[in-house]
């Protein structure tokens, strides 16, 4: 997992767009809304926050390695 940050990257979206999508389908009562869903929502929403900012960082180390890499050889 680790040495693929695009994976990281979309699972953090998926955990976003469940995020906000879940809030909107309780807001117009097409999903009740219920304690363990509103946590979800909100872990799914916060978890996607930081492993999509993890991913971003990886990709930026992982570019920049490639870069030196490439200048020495």
């Amino acid at each position: 997992m680790l040495d693929h940050p695009e994976r990281l990257f979309s699972i953090a979206v998926f955990l976003l767009l469940f995020g906000c999508i879940m809030p909107f389908l309780m807001v117009i009562h097409a999903v009740e809304s219920t304690f363990f869903l509103n946590f979800l929502s909100f872990g799914a929403s916060t978890a996607g926050l930081f492993l999509g900012t993890i991913g971003i960082a990886m990709q930026r180390l992982k570019s920049k390695k490639k870069k030196e890499e490439d200048f020495y050889k």
